[in-house]
């Protein structure tokens, strides 16, 4: 399951591709389903890559891309910064956030974990280091950088002049876009346990809706702060604190006045978004975004089963489940194809009607932890060893 890759940071995806056990016991064995036979129905074009420092290494992170005006932004964990040519992947910047000590000694990493986001003249980064930077995406200079609550490791997200920032330790913080200055901040609180990943707020109406890792799922008003409504999807069950972990790491979706989003070891839930009542629940966790097309949810499960279900009730429309535990990434819909990515570096491309198997390509043997972007018409990924691929269908 999916929280053999959260809880645990660094060592965790070894143990998982090893086949180990993480908690002592046999049954507590994962193993990683056998690369599925797929006969390719067409082959994606790789248009470039290019390398962005060293990625993430071992560490988990959903550190990814993001893409405005033919342009790909990119960063590692070291503190490497990238504008690419979306066209052809050549590089406009580079800039370097990690420390300099000394004339003798090595830079310190940075430790970026949280973005790449993008907003018009500027874009925004958080470090493991509770530091947000904004950057210039003409130049890359240094616009502002604040030190916030705790490690700023979910996307930064960019709403009425405020930028918001969840925090490791439970505190949704808005930062004023010019200067980065600290508008407010709200405690979500937060359990003993948790998993490694916070929820990016959606936000709608005036208001910003977050997942905790108490299992409650918050609206807040974004000029002051102010909690209007909390909504628990997941009550922690079971006879261990693992068990018992109820995080909602992914970020809400919200379509016609309705709030979607899901939890681990909880529930995937429709919500009223003016008074948080549930509307319809369905037995279903996940610590990956979700995605909504029209009338139905991809998603996958916190076995990596990738599912289609239904916005009315959520119903079960088709269920692929050749990749499980293969620690595959949130999906993305693109030229009308569903395509997640895996740790062994593979792209798996499905027909959204069935779920059945179109397309697969081995990517980079370093793993894919983060999901594919849509740059216009192509489709980016960034793998863990920190090169930048692009293709196009």
């Amino acid at each position: 399951m999916q929280l053999r890759k959260t809880l645990l940071v660094g060592w965790v995806s070894v143990a998982l591709l090893s086949g180990c056990s993480l908690f002592g016991g046999e049954e507590d064995v994962v193993k990683m389903s056998p690369l599925p036979k797929v006969e390719n129905q067409f082959t994606p074009t790789e248009v470039w890559s290019t390398s962005v420092g060293d990625g993430v290494g071992q560490y988990y992170s959903h550190l990814h891309p993001a893409w405005q005006d033919n342009t790909i932004y990119a960063a590692d964990r070291f503190g490497i910064v990238k504008a690419l040519d979306a066209s052809n992947g050549k590089e406009k910047w580079k800039v370097d956030l990690s420390e300099n000590p000394g004339f003798f000694s090595s830079n310190i990493s940075a430790e970026l974990s949280g973005g790449v986001t993008v907003d018009g003249s500027n874009l925004y980064i958080g470090s493991e280091k509770a530091i947000v930077y904004s950057l210039n995406t003409a130049d890359g200079k240094l616009a502002w950088k604040t030190t916030v609550a705790g490690e700023a490791i979910s996307r930064p997200v960019v709403s009425g002049g405020l930028i918001l920032i969840h925090t490791s330790n439970g505190i949704l913080q808005a930062l004023n876009q010019k200067d980065g200055s600290i508008a407010w901040s709200a405690n979500l609180d937060m359990p003993t346990l948790s998993l490694r990943g916070e929820s990016a707020p959606a936000v709608a109406f005036g208001a910003a809706i977050v997942g905790g890792d108490n299992g409650r799922v918050s609206a807040v008003l974004l000029k002051e702060g102010q909690m209007i409504w909390q909504q628990r999807i997941s009550e922690p069950s079971g006879a261990t604190e693992i068990d018992r972990l109820s995080d909602i790491d992914t970020t809400p979706v919200i379509v016609n006045g309705v709030v979607y989003t899901v939890a681990y070891n909880g529930n995937l839930v429709a919500m009223d978004l003016r008074s948080g009542q549930i509307m319809w629940k369905r037995d279903v966790g996940s610590v990956n975004n979700i995605v909504i097309d029209g009338d139905r949810i991809y998603m996958v499960d916190q076995n990596d089963r990738v599912m289609a279900l239904n916005t009315q009730g959520g119903v079960t429309i088709w269920t692929q489940s050749a990749l499980l535990h293969r620690l595959v990434t949130a999906p993305v819909l693109y030229n009308g194809y569903l395509v997640v990515g895996d740790a062994e570096g593979y792209l798996h491309w499905m027909n959204t009607n069935d779920g059945r198997f179109v397309a697969q390509q081995k990517v980079d043997s370093s793993g894919l932890l983060s999901a594919p972007i849509v740059a216009s018409d192509k489709l980016v990924v960034q793998a863990k060893g920190g090169e930048v691929y692009s293709f196009q269908r």
